[in-house]
């Protein structure tokens, strides 16, 4: 694995030299996109607005539009908006991990000590561990600030980029449903579906299942067979059937 991100992990007037590893990987197949007449594959060109030529990345600047002109941002500026951020992820808080909301979370990280830290990495850990909190703090990488939380993972410590939240979307343009009338006899069996369904957490017993299926079908055209189309058609279920269908499910 290659280190995306070095700096410290900021504990009161602890500092504790990390690196920063990304923790997942896709597992969805790797498609190209190729041009149907001979199957060439099709490239992208940064090209010039005004001059339709192609630029180089050498002369590729970052800009922002204020006022209808572009102000235009160098990497020093970057440096200089937040500069210890960049360096430091600074542990602000500590919270209970069950008070943040899994709509906040986004993408997790291993985090290394780095050659000196592995005492003060060993002791936030099972501080941590012992407190069962987490460490609230912000950084920087590639240019964009994050919110995140460090937590003890086995026996390394993981961080979780959250949201702000200024990125979750409103709910008022939603049209839920408001003042439906719940039958206690519909409840109990919806309960008992859930209660019949129940089973302790076990993240093996779950594979990405379209991956495999749609490689199935890559090889079979690689050999020339083509493969029939299943057509699923999804029954909704009306109020008037819910109680059947209930009834149907626990059976």
């Amino acid at each position: 694995m290659r280190a995306i991100w070095t700096g410290a992990i900021g504990f009161g007037l602890v500092n504790i030299p990390v690196k920063i590893y990304s923790a997942t990987k896709s597992s969805s197949l790797d498609l190209d996109m190729l041009d149907r007449k001979d199957k060439a594959n099709i490239k992208y060109k940064r090209v010039n607005e005004n001059t339709g030529k192609e630029v180089k990345w050498d002369n590729i600047v970052k800009g922002f539009l204020l006022n209808d002109q572009y102000i235009v941002l160098e990497d020093s500026d970057f440096e200089e908006a937040s500069p210890e951020k960049n360096k430091m992820i600074n542990l602000h808080s500590f919270v209970k991990i069950d008070e943040i909301d899994s709509i906040y979370f986004d993408t997790p990280y291993y985090l290394e000590p780095q050659k000196g830290g592995e005492k003060a990495y060993q002791l936030l850990r099972k501080a941590l561990e012992k407190s069962k909190t987490a460490g609230l703090g912000s950084f920087v990488m590639r240019n964009v600030e994050y919110l995140s939380v460090v937590k003890p993972h086995d026996d390394l410590i993981l961080l979780n980029k959250i949201r702000f939240e200024e990125e979750i979307r409103p709910t008022e343009e939603l049209r839920l449903p408001s003042n439906i009338r719940i039958k206690k006899e519909e409840m109990d069996m919806a309960l008992q579906l859930i209660k019949q369904h129940s089973h302790p957490f076990d993240i093996s017993k779950y594979k990405n299942e379209y991956t495999s299926e749609l490689l199935k079908i890559i090889k079979q055209k690689a050999k020339g067979k083509h493969t029939s189309i299943r057509k699923i058609n999804v029954e909704n279920t009306k109020s008037t059937d819910l109680l059947n269908k209930l009834k149907a499910s626990l059976a």
